[in-house]
């Protein structure tokens, strides 16, 4: 079997920024486990399967361990070579998958996705959480899938240096560390006033160590800053070492999400 593979940096507008993310489009999916092994081969934190269906598409998503029920990255990555390479007539796309239709729409300079949006609630801080993060954070929220976590400053966000091992025996997937901008904070860079918050996304049980960026993270991050920032409207960062801005709308129970990608490689795969 012969498909195309792009690798694209998505949440960014250069090179080297963002998020990698890996799309291939095929015909029909392979097996599981075939989709798994391309996966891991490819060794970025998301690999996007998508197959024709009727005038839309199919999208599957897995990382290099496992398959997951949303990625915004390569979701983001997935539209872009649908509207650029493969339909470029296209100004919108529809992709079905695990977490529903997602909706895609072409601007001029970005793209605009449509996803359901991720609510938490407030839990107890577990003291594996503390000892797996170094520090006691301002609060926590929990969903079924990660830990979102309030930090003090962005500069706290930034500087934190996780025990991954720890983080991969909690019982959440992952862990959304998260602190206000503009001001609100200590900064830790003069850059963060220019964002109503930043945060970084760690997820090393699903073979993620920190995600570049996470737009998933984003559909949850959008609904707690909401009440605390009264707006809805939010320009956000991810504070990880390659970084990428985030544009967050927040419309009911979805969530927009905004952003460019930038195309790095494209190549033919056969296996």
């Amino acid at each position: 079997m012969r498909t195309a593979l792009y690798q694209l940096d998505a949440f960014a507008g250069s090179l080297f920024r963002g998020n990698p993310a890996a799309v291939m489009p095929m015909g029909r999916f392979p097996d599981d486990a075939t989709l798994q092994s391309l996966a891991a081969e490819n060794n970025l934190a998301e690999t996007a399967f998508l197959v024709p269906q009727g005038s839309d598409y199919r999208l599957r998503w897995f990382t290099p361990t496992t398959e997951v029920a949303l990625c915004g990255h390569a979701t983001l990555a997935s539209a872009t070579v649908v509207m650029e390479r493969l339909e470029p007539d296209r100004k919108s796309v529809t992709f079905h998958s695990a977490s529903g239709p997602l909706a895609v729409v072409r601007e001029s300079t970005a793209y605009v996705m449509d996803f359901p949006v991720r609510t938490s609630a407030p839990v107890d801080t577990p003291a594996e959480l503390v000892a797996a993060l170094g520090l006691t954070p301002l609060e926590v929220f929990a969903d079924a899938g990660n830990y979102l976590v309030r930090l003090e400053s962005p500069r706290a966000v930034r500087a934190l240096t996780p025990d991954f091992a720890a983080l991969a025996r909690l019982d959440r997937w992952g862990v959304i560390v998260t602190a206000t901008g503009k001001g609100h904070g200590d900064g830790g860079s003069r850059d963060d006033d220019c964002y109503d918050f930043v945060s970084r996304y760690f997820a090393p049980a699903k073979g993620i160590p920190e995600d570049p960026v996470t737009g998933s993270a984003h559909c949850a991050l959008a609904h707690y800053w909401a009440p605390r920032l009264d707006k809805t409207d939010f320009l956000a960062h991810q504070a990880s070492k390659r970084g990428g801005d985030v544009t967050c709308r927040l419309r009911g129970d979805r969530v927009q999400l905004e952003g460019r990608c930038v195309f790095y490689l494209e190549g033919q795969v056969e296996f």
